[in-house]
């Protein structure tokens, strides 16, 4: 009989022990934190929410993304990766609902969001076929893109925006840099678990600091009320409008080739073997059914994150079963309102501090990948480049389509999709039409299973 005592753990099946988990479950979910609240408040802005309505909002986000993660880490029948995944609002779908409801309403935003996920559904078989056009120039060039993006918004965040009168205020970048100067300093001198857990640690100095500078905002930190729920269907019974619905529609296809690219980054990020066929559809499968539950909760899409795949490089903590505690804590998160209320507290600054190690290293990962690609390639040399130039266009340009139809300019001013399907396209035609690709084109352009 085999001895499967003996048989090693893969690090992505990993138990650890609970204090471990929770504190390396805690980090990851402080440094994502900002994502919902920043969402929320922007729709709640945006649309005009009261007070009461947008505190709903926010609970149901972290609720729906607490079991998104629990999904995708745990796995459910099919859907999920299996894999460490922090399930988040996606920036462009936040900004795509608005635009529906500000059009439509808010109830027809909601059905598009329901629709939007039994899309993922019905394009999946067809989308299967396709993954093989996403080899690992393609998806580098992608987690490039996505770092850039990152790095700009977490730029953002500690800035604040221009023509403000805290705009790059000293303070701000004080607290920022303080925070990467703790983070590198606990990485650099501390030891084992306390080492892996620097991160976290940078984030609580930073947030230190900014108590003793009186940069910390209390204003929302009472204890009442103690208890947030959630509404279903809080803008009343989804309505259900294809035409209106396109944007987000077509962001699908965009966000199953950035799901793409996640699955392959984080199963490279926690050294498991990737079943591309399996592993990816099952990661879609994920984000659809999250989507659709998010559409009946009063949220917009929530989707595969790659920010944390910088927080399990830097740990080097790979276990799922961390980002299944993550998911628990969203939950809890999602129900007591004063803790939703503390993190929201922490200055933007130091988020941003934070953020942006995080992000680099997500850049750092993209740039690895794509040192194993022949760039001396012609055809290689021309996938980078133009996907680059494609990506990082309406990045650097902000407003660079604003003269297009609103839903074609949300699309186009997506860089990192637009980046990752111009590779996708460029691959395609450089290396699988006409005269076969050389052979060490060929072997750099393979994800291994």
């Amino acid at each position: 009989m085999p001895n499967h005592e003996n048989t090693p753990v893969c690090p992505v099946d990993e138990r650890l022990p609970w204090r471990q988990l929770l504190m390396f479950g805690a980090q990851h979910v402080l440094v994502m934190a900002a994502s919902p609240i920043a969402s929320v408040f922007l729709m709640a802005t945006a649309l005009g929410f009261s007070a009461e309505l947008t505190l709903q909002l926010l609970s149901a986000t972290f609720l729906v993304c607490g079991l998104g993660t629990l999904v995708q880490s745990l796995g459910l029948r099919g859907c999920g990766a299996r894999l460490p995944f922090i399930m988040l609002p996606g920036g462009a779908p936040i900004m795509l609902f608005i635009l529906i409801a500000q059009q439509n309403g808010v109830a027809t935003a909601s059905g598009a969001v329901i629709l939007t996920g039994a899309l993922y559904f019905l394009v999946l078989p067809l989308f299967r076929r396709l993954l093989r056009f996403f080899p690992s120039v393609v998806v580098g060039t992608m987690l490039l893109l996505v770092a850039v993006n990152l790095i700009k918004l977490s730029g953002q965040l500690i800035v604040g925006q221009p023509g403000s009168s805290h705009f790059a205020a000293p303070e701000q970048l004080l607290l920022a840099f303080a925070t990467i100067a703790i983070t590198v300093v606990c990485a650099r001198l501390l030891r084992g678990m306390l080492a892996q857990l620097s991160i976290l640690l940078g984030l609580l100095g930073g947030s230190l600091l900014a108590v003793a500078l009186g940069a910390f905002d209390y204003s929302g930190s009472g204890v009442y009320p103690l208890f947030s729920l959630p509404a279903f269907m809080p803008f009343g019974v989804p309505h259900f409008d294809l035409f209106a619905s396109i944007p987000l529609m077509l962001f699908c296809l965009v966000s199953m080739v950035e799901a793409t690219g996640q699955t392959v980054a984080i199963s490279e990020a926690v050294d498991k073997p990737l079943d591309v066929d399996r592993d990816v559809v099952r990661t879609i499968r994920g984000d659809a059914l999250t989507s659709i539950l998010g559409g009946f909760m009063g949220t917009s899409l929530i989707i595969t994150s790659g920010e944390n795949i910088g927080v399990i490089r830097a740990t080097q903590v790979r276990s799922r079963y961390v980002t299944a505690v993550s998911g628990m804590l969203l939950l809890l998160f999602a129900v007591l309102a004063p803790l939703a209320r503390l993190i929201e507290g922490v200055p933007e600054a130091v988020v941003g501090g934070t953020s942006l190690i995080v992000f680099a290293i997500v850049g750092a990962m993209g740039i690895d990948m794509l040192r194993k690609v022949d760039l001396r390639s012609h055809g290689n040399l021309y996938v980078v480049s133009i996907a680059l130039a494609v990506g990082l266009l309406p990045i650097l340009v902000p407003g660079v389509y604003s003269q297009f139809p609103s839903g074609l300019a949300g699309l186009l001013g997506n860089g990192v999709a637009m980046g990752a399907v111009t590779a996708a396209v460029m691959n395609f035609l450089f290396h699988c039409t006409g005269r076969p690709a050389r052979s060490a084109d060929a072997k750099a352009n393979v994800i291994h299973p």
